[in-house]
């Protein structure tokens, strides 16, 4: 399958999203919107970690360091109350766009 560039705006709703299910590292995260989406979107590091440190300043995600399932040491987020209301906020607005931008497309 091709990959898809995310669209501006929607890696954060994304990684909330993942978080809402419990606590993650980055590569768990990255590997979850690659596998839900059916490899669709793909989300690099570069991409990935400054979001996390943004969400984490912004008191959306909170971090401690834990150790993964191959024994490494790993950063763990978790989804913060604040990151709930801000995921529910972003599913509101993405459901509103996707509705507006099918009614456009399917204008003759």
């Amino acid at each position: 399958m091709e990959k898809t560039d995310l669209l501006q705006g929607t890696l954060d709703m994304l990684v909330l999203k993942a978080l809402s299910r419990g606590a993650l590292h980055g590569y768990d995260i990255a590997r979850w919107i690659q596998q839900t989406s059916e490899d669709a979107l793909q989300v690099e590091e570069g991409s990935l970690y400054p979001a996390l440190y943004r969400m984490e300043r912004r008191g959306w995600i909170q971090s401690r360091w834990g150790v993964s399932q191959n024994n490494r040491r790993a950063r763990y987020y978790d989804l913060t109350q604040t990151g709930r209301k801000q995921l529910e906020a972003e599913s509101a607005n993405w459901a509103r766009l996707t509705t507006a931008i099918g009614k456009i497309m399917q204008t003759a």
